[in-house]
């Protein structure tokens, strides 16, 4: 992994992750910095990836592990580099909002926690890099794009080959490689915790939610037109289905088939800035299987994404 923002070609050595916890008090924002005995300084909840997890679990973990609070991922914020004794470190960061839940500090690894305002917390922060992903944070919260609500599109995970399979379409079902993906996708979106999943009703989609869906008891809504020959005849009603997704403002994810891509990422684009629009893949096959993208929408009646990523579950 070669990194190409401040020091462009040099091997990052040192992957961790984290977030900025946030909150609105008494119509202010505030933030909340952590304090490391170890250290002895002020930072971020974060920490180093653990084997088998991706970048987006590992700060759900972290700041599960640090300060006790069950994240939900927000929006994706800049990530810092830093030189360490092996090498180059990046950390990459998160939005987290804290909606009155209780923190619970570990106590060894976390002995105090301050909530306070961005330009106290910027004053404070021992790592001076840190303050970079809280200025993008404050800026994002003074255009009202800071509170929002996580859409996640999946492309199913990996099917047994159509040249073996003689039954009807929407029976073929997951490869053993797409069995494993469906549980490496059950882990990945425990980071943004969709409470409702749209789905084709064909069994290789189903399949690839049901382990999140069992896990986490999000409600499954079958849709047919997100199905393969369902957008072959009416793609319009395949974009439909995508737009109404946005009626309700929860997390939600919406798991389709490659054929029909191109229309829900079209849809999808239509309620972004041009530059996100360049951020989406624009050529087949759009997403490897069980890979996902993460659109952030802000809160209200603007249907207006203010983020995109995109993530491949952990592939063992």
């Amino acid at each position: 992994m070669a990194d190409q923002t401040d020091h462009p070609g040099e091997p990052v050595a040192v992957v961790a992750a984290g977030a900025i916890p946030w909150r609105i008090q008494k119509g202010a924002l505030e933030v909340l910095l952590i304090h490391r005995p170890r250290y002895d300084d002020w930072s971020w909840p974060k920490g180093k990836l653990d084997d088998g997890e991706t970048v987006p679990e590992c700060a759900v973990r972290e700041v599960r592990e640090e300060i006790g609070l069950q994240a939900t991922l927000g929006i994706p914020l800049p990530p810092i580099h830093y030189h360490v004794n092996a090498g180059l470190k990046v950390v990459r960061y998160w939005a987290v909002r804290v909606n009155g839940e209780q923190l619970r500090p570990d106590g060894k690894e976390v002995d105090s926690v301050m909530w306070c305002s961005p330009d106290r917390a910027a004053k404070f922060l021992s790592n001076p890099s840190d303050v970079a992903p809280l200025e993008v944070l404050e800026k994002a919260h003074a255009r009202g794009e800071l509170d929002t609500w996580p859409l996640v599109l999946i492309r199913h995970a990996k099917a047994k080959p159509r040249s073996s399979w003689t039954k009807a379409e929407g029976d073929r079902p997951l490869a053993a490689t797409g069995q494993r993906q469906a549980v490496a996708v059950q882990r990945l979106l425990q980071a943004w915790k969709p409470q409702r999943i749209v789905t084709s009703p064909w069994v290789r989609c189903v399949a690839t939610i049901a382990p999140y869906a069992k896990s986490s008891g999000a409600k499954v809504k079958l849709v047919e037109a997100l199905t393969e020959h369902n957008h072959e005849r009416s793609p319009k009603k395949t974009a439909a289905a995508v737009e109404s997704v946005f009626d309700k403002q929860v997390p939600i994810a919406v798991c389709t088939h490659r054929p029909a891509l191109p229309t829900v990422l079209k849809q999808l684009a239509s309620h972004m800035s041009g530059s996100l629009r360049a951020a989406l893949p624009d050529s087949d096959p759009y997403l490897s299987p069980g890979e996902v993208i993460v659109c952030q929408v802000v809160r209200g009646s603007e249907r207006k994404v203010v983020s995109v990523e995109q993530v491949k579950p952990f592939d063992d």
